[in-house]
């Protein structure tokens, strides 16, 4: 019976698989993230984001009276704070 079952599982996965994969649209991520989307990013709140930025250890982008944080600075943030 396992056997069977297996097999049904098997061939549903395989038939299904290309069809997921052509409805699944192709996502893409912003480069710069709002303080509230990258407080989010970094599962901080956003005051803990703006102390960071006050104290200089998160680098912004100033589009006018806008910050805006950069995904790839967040991660080297985490990497360099990562023991």
């Amino acid at each position: 019976m396992d056997a069977l079952v297996s097999a049904i599982a098997d061939e549903v996965i395989r038939k299904l698989t290309p069809k997921l994969a052509a409805a699944t649209p192709n996502v893409i991520l912003p480069a710069l993230l709002t303080v509230n989307e990258a407080a989010a990013y970094l599962g901080r709140t956003e005051q803990s984001v703006q102390h960071l930025i006050f104290q200089r250890a998160l680098p912004v982008v100033r589009i006018g009276r806008r910050v805006h944080l950069r995904r790839g600075d967040l991660d080297h943030w985490i990497d360099e704070n990562t023991y």
